[in-house]
């Protein structure tokens, strides 16, 4: 076989040509197109990254907003409850007070009405008591009765200071002898002469009757007045049983 060098010599020329062209105008560009590709998936991804870890960091601030929205709406709960029992608690405390106020003014109410109504009983009962001691005095009324008023009208007549007794003769004002029952002449000289003695001078004396003194004898003076009859005493007593019953 003979081998033409100079076909295999311009073939190794086209060769390196066409390589030398093929690398110039063929594989620099597809080279640099592949890493600008390259570069730009790289900067792509390194991109992806950074929005997948910011998405990240944002879930991450979502789920602590989301935590912290629990928790204070825990909280919220927590203190409604609480100031809801708070004020539960201050109603019913307060109906409780509301309910004992009323009460004790009920009580008291109450006791008002049952002291008044034993008042009024008790007053009742005493002045019906008087009053039968009272009808029960007059039948008493005579001799015997008007002698142990007269004296009785002297003896509280005697006890007076004397310094009174001077005074109310010295004013030469008259007396006023009442009775319950007109007195005879002789009595009403009797009642002068011991009423005078017992004041150590005669003063003037006028008699008149009362029937509501029942019975008794009794002295106005100028300034004093000796109540000396049955009303006096059955007044007295009304009086005594109603402090009593007010005690």
């Amino acid at each position: 076989m003979t081998i033409d060098w100079w076909t295999l010599g311009i073939q190794t020329v086209n060769v390196v040509v066409l390589v030398w062209l093929l690398e110039r105008y063929f594989w620099r560009p597809i080279a640099a197109m592949i890493e600008q590709r390259r570069t730009t998936v790289q900067r792509a991804l390194a991109d992806a990254e950074a929005a997948r870890r910011a998405a990240a960091a944002a879930m991450g601030e979502i789920e602590q907003t989301r935590a912290g929205f629990a928790t204070e709406r825990e909280a919220i709960l927590a203190a409604a409850h609480e100031e809801s029992e708070h004020a539960r608690a201050a109603r019913l405390e307060e109906a409780a007070k509301e309910a004992a106020s009323l009460e004790a003014a009920a009580r008291v109410s109450i006791e008002k009405e049952r002291q008044a109504a034993v008042a009024a009983w008790a007053e009742r009962s005493s002045r019906l008591a008087v009053d039968i001691a009272g009808r029960l005095a007059a039948r008493l009324d005579g001799a015997a009765v008007r002698a142990a008023f007269l004296e009785w009208l002297i003896r509280e007549i005697r006890a007076l200071p004397s310094a009174v007794r001077q005074a109310e003769v010295a004013s030469g004002a008259p007396f006023e002898a009442i009775s319950a029952t007109a007195l005879d002449p002789a009595d009403q000289e009797r009642c002068r002469a011991l009423i005078g003695e017992a004041f150590g001078a005669q003063p003037q004396i006028a008699f008149r009757t009362d029937p509501g003194l029942i019975a008794g004898l009794e002295l106005h003076g100028p300034h004093l007045v000796v109540s000396n009859s049955w009303r006096a005493d059955l007044a007295r007593i009304l009086a005594d049983l109603a402090h009593d019953d007010r005690r």
